[in-house]
């Protein structure tokens, strides 16, 4: 994912590390300067169809094709907007309290999330985690991978402080289409209740995206059971440890996959780029809205070329204006893996 610049990291690190007492205020005042703005006395602005608001990508594709255009969804990130920069705006905490259903992720970037639906009370709305829906697995540091200091750092076997569950949890929950078949249920279940009329449209709809998505687990399944080889090498984060887990594959990275860092250690470079020569790896990935340039290097002194695999956790404004979904960018993977496991 894109290096937003040491700026923007700091800024973050610095949002998130505000007393929760402190936060919690700011975000109690901002709801109620909102509300002496004209949300109503029940905390919604109804216009006769069911508002949707997600905070990323992939729960915004899955619900809107689940509503096939009887529903407004809306996503809180911007196109174009790395998801580990994003910082909500007091009008976006106004379209949250008036919406009618809220999907977000979950785990430490969401940690503003549980702050702002606690603070409405009976205001919030209906919300849905993702992390809720699936079997969560903790981010790992894998052999090479440079450990991130400071905000991420997780303890441990690495540190003094072993912080909890919620702090190590692997955020990056839709990047399995398994996953993203089961959370696509689960919010398809939860727009038929909160809009009766449209129930059966939306039950529809969704088992047939749900078929898409099986479909294209079936064709990773396939490639990745007969490929020559298991492994991964992204010169990168590596925010797709569900994917890898899903299919049976090995990977090894620069960083993890919430990590803050851009820089890697001389160490953590010379480990990747003799695994690619030792291995004869062909293909050195990295994440969308990234520079790439570690990739790059890394192909620049081995044989291998440089490539993209999407994460999906955004798209581009022009990917947005094209109407480009989790799957046509899952299908980009798919091909972009096939000469990878070559």
């Amino acid at each position: 994912m894109r290096n937003t610049g040491n700026q923007k990291t700091d800024k973050k690190r610095q949002f998130k590390k505000l007393p929760y007492k402190i936060l919690l205020g700011t975000v109690i005042l901002a709801l109620f300067l909102l509300t002496g703005c004209g949300a109503s006395a029940a905390g919604k602005e109804k216009t006769g169809r069911l508002q949707v608001i997600t905070t990323i990508f992939p729960p915004f594709d899955f619900a809107r094709q689940i509503a096939g255009g009887q529903a407004d969804v809306r996503m809180l990130l911007k196109p174009g907007e790395e998801i580990h920069s994003y910082e909500p705006t007091p009008q976006d905490i106004r379209d949250i309290q008036n919406c009618d259903l809220f999907i977000y992720v979950g785990g430490e970037n969401d940690v503003w999330v549980e702050e702002i639906l606690e603070s409405m009370g009976e205001q919030a709305p209906e919300s849905l985690r993702l992390m809720d829906m699936v079997e969560v697995f903790r981010e790992e540091t894998v052999e090479g991978m440079q450990e991130e200091k400071g905000a991420h750092d997780h303890g441990d076997a690495h540190g003094e402080e072993e912080h909890d569950h919620e702090e190590e949890a692997d955020e990056h929950v839709w990047t399995s289409p398994v996953n993203a078949a089961e959370i696509t249920a689960h919010i398809a279940e939860a727009m038929a209740e909160k809009d009766p009329q449209n129930a059966a449209f939306y039950r529809e709809n969704a088992e047939a995206y749900i078929g898409e998505l099986k479909r294209l687990d079936e064709s990773f399944r396939c490639l990745t059971e007969g490929a020559a080889r298991k492994t991964l090498v992204f010169g990168d984060r590596f925010p797709l440890r569900y994917f890898a887990e899903e299919y049976g594959l090995d990977y090894y990275a620069a960083f993890p996959g919430c990590s803050a860092d851009c820089e890697p250690s001389a160490a953590t470079m010379a480990f990747l780029i003799d695994k690619v020569r030792q291995e004869g790896i062909p293909v050195v990935f990295s994440i969308e809205f990234s520079n790439g340039n570690i990739a790059k290097a890394i192909c620049e002194c081995t044989d291998a070329v440089p490539m993209t695999f999407y994460s999906c956790h955004n798209v581009t404004a022009d990917q947005m204006q094209a109407g480009v979904t989790y799957i046509d960018m899952m299908e980009d993977n798919l091909a972009v893996l096939e000469k990878a496991l070559d």
